[in-house]
C-alpha cells in the first residue's frame, strides 16, 4: 500500500466557506434522452441560484456551446461576471465523481488529490476520459496534484471537516474498484489524504443504484455531529430494508470522541422512469453553498416536506428547490452534477 506522503490533509465540510463551485454544461444524449434541454434549464436555476455567493467555474465542449450557455445564462439575468467559462474536452456532468476532490494541507493551501476513476466499476468506458478533470483543474488553477492511486468517486463519501467520514461497503469494498482492499486499506487511505479519523461504514445503497451505493444519496452530514439520513417506513418499498438497517447504524454510531450523531429522517421521493423501474434518488442528494443549499425535488408529494426538514437543518442559509425530475434521467442529481472548492 501506498504510504509515501509527508504532508497531512484535511477534506473540508461542504459547509465549510467556498471559493467556488465546478460544473459541467450538460450536452448528452444518451444520458438525457430527449432531455438535454430541459437539463439546460435546470443548470441555469442552479447557475442562478448559487453564482452570487460563490463563483461558477464552468466546462463548455467548444466555442458555440460556450456562446450557447452564456446566452442563456445572461437571459435568465446572471451576473456574468461571475461565471468563468472553461472549453475543454469532457464525456459528462458528473463533476462529483469525476472532478478533483479539494483538501487542505498543513498551512491551509488548496491541494486537490486526484482519485482513479473506472466510470462506476467499468459500467460505462466512454467517460474514463473525464478521469482527466482533475489534473486540468490543477493546471488552470495553479494547484499542486496528490494521486493516492486507488479509486473513489466524490460522491462515495461524506465528511464533516473533524475526521468523520460517512460511506459504504457496497461501494468502497466493491471488487469493481479496488478488487483486494479491505475496510483497513480504505481507511488509510482516507486518513493520509483526507483526514479522516473514524470511518462510518453503511452496508448498501439504493435499488438501482449504478454507482454501487453511493453515501450522497442515503446519508449526508449538515453539522458536524447532525446526519440527515434517507428513510423509509413502507415494508412494501423495494429501499425499506437497506435504509431502515442504514438508520439502525447511524444511530448505533459515535464520532471521534464516542459522542452519539443526532440522526434527522429525510422522506424518500417514490419516482420511477418510464419503464416502471424505480429511480435511484433521494433528497440526500443536495448541494451546501456558501449561502444557499441547493435541494433535489421530483414533482413528488414529499418534495415539500424534504424541503422544510432541510430548512431546519440550514437555519443561516436559503434552502432553493430545483426540480430534478429530468436530470435523473441521467442516473444523478444536484450534487453529483457540483464540486466544490474550498476558499
Amino acid at each position: 500500500m501506498k504510504s509515501e506522503i509527508k504532508q497531512s490533509y484535511r477534506m473540508p465540510a461542504e459547509w465549510e466557506p467556498h471559493s467556488a463551485i465546478w460544473l459541467a454544461w450538460p450536452y448528452d444524449e444518451i444520458t438525457f434522452p430527449g432531455r438535454v434541454e430541459k437539463a439546460e434549464a435546470a443548470f441555469v436555476k442552479i447557475l442562478g441560484a448559487i453564482h452570487v455567493s460563490e463563483r461558477a467555474e464552468l466546462l463548455v465542449l467548444d466555442e458555440d456551446m460556450k456562446e450557447r450557455a452564456y446566452g442563456m445564462l445572461a437571459a435568465a439575468g446572471l451576473d456574468m461576471r461571475r461565471i468563468h467559462f472553461h472549453v475543454t474536452d469532457y464525456a459528462d456532468v458528473w463533476l462529483r465523481d469525476t472532478g478533483p476532490i479539494f483538501v487542505k494541507d498543513g498551512s491551509g493551501k488548496t491541494v486537490i488529490t486526484k482519485w482513479l476513476f473506472n466510470a462506476w466499476g467499468n459500467k460505462f468506458p466512454e467517460l474514463l476520459k473525464d478521469s482527466a478533470i482533475p489534473e486540468k483543474i490543477g493546471k488552470w488553477k495553479k494547484f499542486p496534484v496528490e494521486k493516492p492511486g486507488i479509486i473513489i468517486e466524490g460522491g462515495a463519501i461524506d465528511v464533516n471537516g473533524g475526521g468523520m467520514c460517512l460511506t459504504t461497503e457496497q461501494c468502497l469494498l466493491n471488487g469493481n474498484r479496488n478488487p483486494g482492499k479491505t475496510k483497513a486499506d480504505i481507511e488509510k487511505y482516507l486518513e493520509e489524504y483526507l483526514g479522516i479519523r473514524k470511518t462510518v461504514w453503511l452496508k448498501e445503497g439504493l435499488v438501482n443504484d449504478h454507482t454501487d451505493g453511493h453515501i450522497d444519496e442515503l446519508a449526508r452530514f449538515v453539522a458536524p455531529g447532525k446526519i440527515v439520513c434517507a428513510y423509509e417506513d413502507d415494508p412494501d418499498d423495494e429501499n425499506y430494508r437497506i435504509l431502515q438497517a442504514n438508520y439502525k447504524t447511524l444511530t448505533e454510531a459515535a464520532d471521534t470522541d464516542g459522542r452519539p450523531f443526532e440522526v434527522v429522517k429525510l422522506p424518500m421521493p417514490h419516482v420511477r422512469y418510464e419503464d416502471g423501474s424505480k429511480a435511484p434518488v433521494s433528497y440526500t442528494n443536495f448541494y451546501i453553498g456558501n449561502t444557499v443549499v441547493l435541494a433535489a425535488t421530483f414533482n413528488d408529494e414529499n418534495d415539500g416536506e424534504a424541503l422544510e426538514i432541510l430548512r431546519n437543518c440550514f437555519p443561516g442559509r436559503e434552502v432553493a428547490g430545483i426540480d430534478c425530475s429530468d436530470i435523473i434521467y441521467g442516473g444523478g442529481a444536484l450534487h453529483c452534477m457540483t464540486k466544490q472548492q474550498p476558499e
